[in-house]
């Protein structure tokens, strides 16, 4: 005969079936049968419950029983990391950091205890801790989240060129087929024109239909006047991204750049369609009109930039020059 599961235990088994089937109403009934036949003293089962909540949103409530997972079990590492998860979610970053560092103490080798006490202490401002914590997580595992949050503490610190060296270091280590820090990478080259496009060409290698990066090449060729080109590159992008603003804005600056005007509204239209707030999309609708001598339209989507952006000193100007050409005229 098999042994009978002590009572704490019996049901264990079938919240964790219902729990990564997602079945979480019927979890959390089984959930409810444990504790109540285990007086609340189920740390297996108030611990599922705490994450169902967290799932649901319920974050201040999935804090408390997570609290009380600790309690039953005050040494184990993962019921800390889940309070301070929760405590980082309801923005408590200095409380996090105290759990985290009390979890650190039970487990001095957990990659996510090390990640995430230096993500809290980007969100205090202490970058010197920050950068200590995430190089310690790189030691113990060499994650891409991890070389990610590195990387953003040189850029909030403004030092470029250790945020390219991180990046660097992320391709090589992590993955060399990593679109995410190739494509990084030619955003920090973007002043370094060859080095810019050399990154890009690394990451079209891997995989020639990843949209960003071709929307990147083609914003790059269209910036140095080679429209034809850029315009090769956006058709390719138009099939795996049909309704894409960025693309069809950058579409009708080609066109505008080639002076066929007509065709440049009706793409930049498209674009302000399936982004209405853009003001980008709206300012270059505005340039368009203007050059076409339409200084009404060129008006309308140059105060509906200005409402977005009003501090954008460009947009004045322009909107001057539509006034001070119309008066011309009249």
């Amino acid at each position: 005969k098999a042994p009978e599961l002590p009572i704490l235990e019996r049901r264990n088994w079938l919240i964790h079936l219902h729990y990564i089937r997602k079945d979480y109403e019927t979890c959390k009934a089984v959930i409810k049968e444990q504790l109540h036949e285990t007086q609340g003293m189920c740390e297996y089962a108030v611990y599922v419950q705490a994450l169902i909540m967290r799932l649901e949103g319920k974050i201040q409530q999935s804090l408390e029983l997570f609290q009380s997972c600790a309690i039953l079990n005050p040494k184990s590492s993962d019921n800390l990391k889940q309070v301070a998860r929760s405590l980082f979610l309801l923005g408590k970053h200095k409380a996090a950091i105290e759990v985290y560092n009390e979890a650190a103490r039970l487990n001095q080798k957990d990659w996510e205890i090390s990640h995430n006490l230096g993500v809290c202490y980007i969100y205090t401002k202490d970058f010197r801790s920050a950068e200590e914590q995430l190089n310690l997580a790189l030691q113990l595992n060499k994650h891409d989240l991890t070389y990610m949050m590195l990387g953003k503490i040189h850029l909030l610190q403004g030092d470029t060129e250790k945020a390219i060296d991180v990046y660097k270091s992320a391709v090589e280590y992590v993955s060399i087929h990593n679109l995410t820090f190739k494509h990084t990478c030619f955003i920090l080259f973007l002043g370094k024109y060859q080095k810019a496009f050399e990154h890009l060409g690394n990451a079209l290698t891997y995989d020639p239909n990843n949209f960003k990066a071709i929307l990147a090449a083609g914003s790059m060729m269209q910036t140095h006047g080679d429209y034809d080109v850029a315009m090769n590159k956006y058709r390719v992008a138009a099939y795996s991204v049909p309704e894409s603003p960025p693309l069809w804005n950058n579409i009708g600056m080609c066109f505008f750049g080639k002076k066929k005007y007509v065709a440049a509204i009706s793409c930049l239209k498209r674009a302000n369609y399936l982004s209405p707030f853009d003001w980008k999309i709206l300012y270059n609708l505005g340039l368009v009109h203007l050059t076409m001598q339409q200084y009404a339209s060129a008006f309308h989507f140059l105060s509906a930039a200005i409402n977005l952006r009003p501090r954008m000193s460009e947009l004045y100007m322009l909107l001057a020059v539509t006034f001070l050409t119309n008066l011309k005229n009249n």
